[in-house]
Parts: structure tokens; sequence; C-alpha cells
């Protein structure tokens, strides 16, 4: 397994940060990774310093035209580390892809072509369960869930987990959830060991061992375009995707 969609319908969960540090802490322990921004927002490539003006082609492109992926991939100033990033005109892609033929499967076509150039490949998904969605999870073998550590991030679970499962059913049958990653942990407070005891109940084993705590230097990181682990090295946020990257690689060789 080697293409790993991070999903979730609901925003502000972390999910993109999640993609981004740990893309780049995979990238630093020597893995070749691809780093795929379905987000129109854009925020996984600003957040490895890529801005609209570096960007030749977008996924839009890949799903849309579509362009050879290797004319949309950018190599960004860290070493191992490639990405191809979005752009706001991805917005528009499911209504233009509406007649498109293969329209479930244009991104999966388009990471089939360089699946074997790279170790890792990470795709940060858009906050919604439409089209763009779809074939973010067509294209790839594991979901990791991002959640926050309160109540209302379990909202909506029970539709993310469904649609993980119909796409396994008719149309992937390797798409697999690999895992949940709670995101803004704070241990000081009795409401996360009441939300960790309910996702533990619906999740079990999917839980990953390594939470990621609340910390400032994650939120700081993006507005300079670099990942946590070039940031702040040694901060407590750095530390948990670092460990959390460890642990998601070794989840991911045994399938």
């Amino acid at each position: 397994m080697k293409v790993i969609a991070f999903a979730n319908q609901k925003g502000g969960v972390g999910k993109t940060t999640s993609a981004v540090n740990t893309a780049a802490f995979l990238a630093r322990s020597g893995k070749k990774v691809l780093l795929v921004d379905s987000d129109p927002q854009g925020n996984a490539s600003s957040g490895l310093g890529i801005s609209k003006k570096d960007a030749k082609a977008t996924v839009y492109d890949l799903l849309v035209n579509p362009i050879k992926p290797s004319d949309a991939i950018i190599q960004t100033e860290y070493k191992n580390l490639h990405v191809i990033p979005s752009g706001i005109d991805l917005v528009g892609a499911e209504l233009e892809l509406v007649n498109a033929s293969r329209r479930d499967f244009r991104l999966k076509d388009a990471i089939d072509k360089v699946y074997n150039d790279y170790d890792v490949i990470i795709i940060d998904c858009p906050p919604s369960l439409g089209l763009v969605t779809i074939n973010c999870l067509i294209a790839a073998e594991g979901v990791v869930i991002p959640l926050l550590c309160e109540f209302y991030s379990l909202e909506g679970l029970s539709q993310l987990t469904n649609t993980i499962n119909h796409i396994n059913k008719l149309y992937n049958s390797k798409l697999i959830l690999l895992g949940v990653l709670i995101n803004m942990y704070d241990g000081r407070l009795n409401l996360t060991y009441q939300v960790m005891n309910e996702i533990k109940k619906y999740f079990h084993d999917k839980l990953f061992k390594t939470p990621i705590p609340r910390n400032v230097k994650l939120s700081e990181a993006p507005s300079f375009g670099m990942p946590i682990s070039e940031y702040d090295r040694y901060s407590k946020g750095a530390m948990a995707y670092e460990s959390f990257a460890k642990e998601l690689y070794d989840r991911m060789k045994k399938y």
C-alpha cells in the first residue's frame, strides 16, 4: 500500500495540516513522496511554499483536461518531496466532469502513471463528499480520517465510512479505512477522555496511537510556507507528527 487519502467532509479538523506534515516527515526519513493537493483552497500547496505562479498545471488539469501528471508535479525545496498543486478552479471541476468519460477515475488514471515513481503518495481531499473526493478515494488504497477531540467531530463520520465502504464495493476493492488520527489533543481535559472513549468504541484498533497535541507552532508554520519539520523541528507538534508518520508507514506495510 502506498496511496493514502486524508479525508473528512467536515472542515477544520486538521486534515491539510496532517497531510502536509506527514508527507514532510516521510520525505525527511528518506521516502520519495508525492503530495496531491485536491482541495480547491490550495492550502497544502502554499503550506510547502508553492505559490500559484509556480504552478504550470494543477489537479484541475489532471481531472478535466487531462494532462500527463509529470506536467503538474513540482519539486519542493525539501528533498524527496514533490507536489501536484491545487487552485480555486478546482471548484468548477465537478460541473465540467458531469458528462465526461471515466469521470470518477480521472485522478486514479493520473496517479497510476507515476505510481512506481514514489514510495508514498498522499492525497489531501477537499472537505466534502463530492465528485473530487470520490476521485480521491477511488485513487487511494487507504484512508486516514483526521478528527478533533470533541463530540461535534463525531458527527458525519457514519456518512464518510459508508462512502468508503460503498466505493470499496463498487469501484475500488483495495480501499480500506487505514486509521483515525486525533488532532488538537489536550490530555488535561476530562472531555478529551470522554471523546477518546467514544472514538475507541466506534473504531476499535483503527485509532492511531499517536495523537497530535494542540501546538501554536503547528498553526504558525503554514504562514511561512514551511512544514513543521522545518519550521520548528523540536516542537511538540513536530515530534508528534514524526511519530505518527512512522506509525502510519508501519501500518501501510502490513497491507
